[in-house]
């Protein structure tokens, strides 16, 4: 497939293959695929309906920026929290840990991979998990390049970055 094979357009809430994939708290539209881009980088639209979020991780050889759209979230990126709101981004560089928590229902953010590699396999894989603190989730992240290192954020360290002044342009520091 070529970037010449892209329709050029992807509606709101249609999968670029129409085949959402529906992976731990949310919907995972894919709108450019790696495949559109010789693996360059892959934009997923993410609809989110479940508070919660992946646990604390980081990519091998793939930067993740994110675009909150709708809702709330939490980040950590490396030992910064982040309360971000609709229209904020923020940049997980590779190698360095990130994670976020979706705090309010329904949410929904764009997912950026630089480069793709197998970001899509990854996810398409995951659907079939129950959830992503298992040996199954971690051994799957180990096969597409990300190490998880520590549990999915909790409401709790929202409350501990408020008390150190987090908002969107402020940041608190967790370690």
């Amino acid at each position: 497939m070529t970037a010449h094979d892209h329709p050029g357009i992807i509606r709101e809430g249609v999968d670029r293959f129409a085949a959402p994939m529906f992976f731990l708290n949310g919907r995972f539209d894919i709108k450019v695929s790696g495949s559109d881009t010789d693996g360059q980088m892959c934009i997923i639209d993410t609809w989110r309906d479940v508070i919660g979020g992946p646990p604390l991780h980081y990519h091998k050889f793939q930067d993740e920026w994110f675009m909150v759209l709708q809702g709330e979230f939490l980040f950590q990126v490396g030992n910064k929290l982040v309360h971000a709101y609709a229209g904020d981004s923020v940049f997980g560089p590779r190698q360095v840990p990130h994670s976020f928590r979706c705090l309010t229902v329904p949410s929904r953010m764009l997912l950026v991979f630089q480069p793709a590699l197998g970001i899509e396999d990854f996810f398409r894989s995951g659907v079939k998990l129950d959830q992503s603190e298992t040996s199954l989730f971690d051994e799957l992240s180990l096969r597409h390049d990300i190490v998880n290192i520590g549990p999915p954020l909790r409401d709790e360290q929202l409350e501990d970055a408020a008390k150190q002044g987090a908002s969107s342009i402020l940041c608190a520091d967790v370690s």
